[in-house]
């Protein structure tokens, strides 16, 4: 953090400001998690936004759809204290204390719970690539333009996607959402946590047809794109896309050796089976290159969270013009509507630490309405569920209509029961635990 050159004065003087902000940060999380509002740690009323779309809400499947207005949950504060703790998170202080920090309790998360993040990172590192190298930009045949959003932080990472620590550690983090999830699983939670998905979406009419084309967007370094391919054994071909050639590199590289996972001897997290169907391409989902309809199923998994609501839309967009018609969208994401992560948004320090990783993640909540009603608008046979007690799928079908527009704005929505609760139980783990077993261990 200091420079090696400078006097001792100024060491003491950064050290004083260090102190002075430090100080500072926690006395705006006090007062923002303590002070005036009552309700920081309370279940929000849900807000009512003037820009949702209109759907068809069926509790059950069998019953008679209803039309109502989609509330989205809880909004973050705004005001002084808020701002201040905006700049705090946005200083120094927040990218070398609580950055790394952070990135230290999610590494603990996943070593509580039996993902051994240390050792796998250290093999993949130690592999021949051309992070060996040094010079990443040489290792690739072309480098794609990067829109602006995407050159943001992302996950605790400076150089966010675009960086070989992030490409190394996609899969290990996702061992520990899946854990945080579904923790009675433990290591195994990610199973459950893409099970639950896979569950709904079957649920909602998934169909894969024989020899089949899957896309599978935003892959990162293939792990949903495996899956894929291992549980549709009828596919042709599963291909994924990522904009990030670090990603894709480190995901092409696992499978060539296609490791054993820890849990049969072996230094990976999960064990990787060669496939010849999988191919992982660098590409921009919203503009892949690819000809028109030329599959049969586009999956997006977990991504247009980290997106600007401009280019979710538009990777949908592209996703109704690469499919064939009668072709599925499938989509599974976060779910601001839902009841928990409703009451963590309407939290302000732990919403505001979350969405410092994540730097669309209030767009993404704000306009999760907005994009359904634009897939309404552009697919026919729009149905989306509850997959996890924080988490939707959602299946748009392509019909055969040439010019993007769907019959009509309906969306046949099975998220909550005839009271309004959420579906789905949430299992997922509290901000301050690491296992489902130990409460006393704390961290945000």
């Amino acid at each position: 953090m200091f420079d090696r050159h400078k006097g001792m004065g100024s060491h003491r003087l950064e050290n004083a400001s260090f102190f002075t902000a430090s100080r500072l940060f926690w006395f705006v999380v006090t007062a923002l998690c303590f002070g005036g509002d009552a309700f920081a740690f309370q279940p929000s009323s849900p807000l009512v936004s003037r820009r949702h779309a209109t759907i068809a809400r069926r509790a059950q499947p069998g019953a008679e759809a209803q039309t109502q207005v989609e509330p989205n949950g809880a909004k973050p504060r705004s005001g002084p204290l808020q701002s201040l703790l905006n700049i705090a998170l946005a200083s120094p202080f927040w990218k070398y204390i609580l950055v790394p920090n952070a990135r230290a309790n999610i590494v603990k998360t996943a070593e509580a719970n039996g993902v051994q993040w240390k050792n796998a990172l250290a093999w993949i590192s130690a592999q021949d690539g051309p992070w060996q190298k040094g010079n990443a930009e040489k290792c690739f045949s072309s480098m794609p333009d990067y829109p602006d959003y995407y050159l943001k932080p992302f996950h605790a990472y400076e150089d966010g996607n675009l960086a070989w620590e992030a490409a190394f550690e996609q899969e290990l983090a996702g061992r520990a959402v899946g854990a945080r999830n579904f923790p009675a699983y433990g290591e195994a939670g990610e199973e459950a946590f893409r099970g639950a998905f896979d569950k709904a979406l079957t649920e909602l009419g998934a169909v894969v047809p024989e020899g089949a084309t899957i896309v599978d967007f935003g892959c990162g370094t293939g792990t949903s794109t495996r899956r894929l391919a291992e549980r549709n054994a009828q596919a042709k071909e599963i291909v994924g896309v990522d904009l990030s050639p670090y990603f894709i590199t480190v995901g092409k590289r696992l499978l060539e050796l296609a490791p054993l996972g820890t849990s049969s001897g072996g230094p990976w997290v999960t064990t990787i089976r060669p496939d010849d169907r999988v191919e992982l391409q660098i590409g921009d989902c919203t503009s892949t290159g690819m000809p028109d309809a030329c599959a049969d199923v586009v999956s997006i998994g977990l991504v247009m969270h980290e997106l600007p609501l401009s280019p979710a839309m538009a990777m949908c967009e592209e996703a109704r013009r690469i499919l064939k018609p009668g072709g599925q969208l499938w989509i599974s994401e976060m779910d601001f509507s839902s009841t928990a992560f409703a009451k963590q948004r309407a939290n302000p320090l732990l919403f505001s630490l979350i969405r410092s990783t994540e730097p669309y993640l209030d767009e993404y909540a704000d306009g999760t309405s907005d994009l359904m009603h634009f897939i309404a608008k552009t697919f026919d046979d729009v149905k989306v569920c509850a997959a996890t007690g924080r988490h939707y799928a959602l299946i748009a079908t392509k019909g055969d209509l040439n010019d993007g527009e769907a019959s009509g704005i309906i969306i046949d929505d099975r998220r909550f029961k005839p009271d309004g609760s959420y579906a789905v139980a949430d299992t997922h783990l509290m901000t301050w635990e690491t296992t489902s077993e130990s409460e006393s261990e704390t961290h945000v």
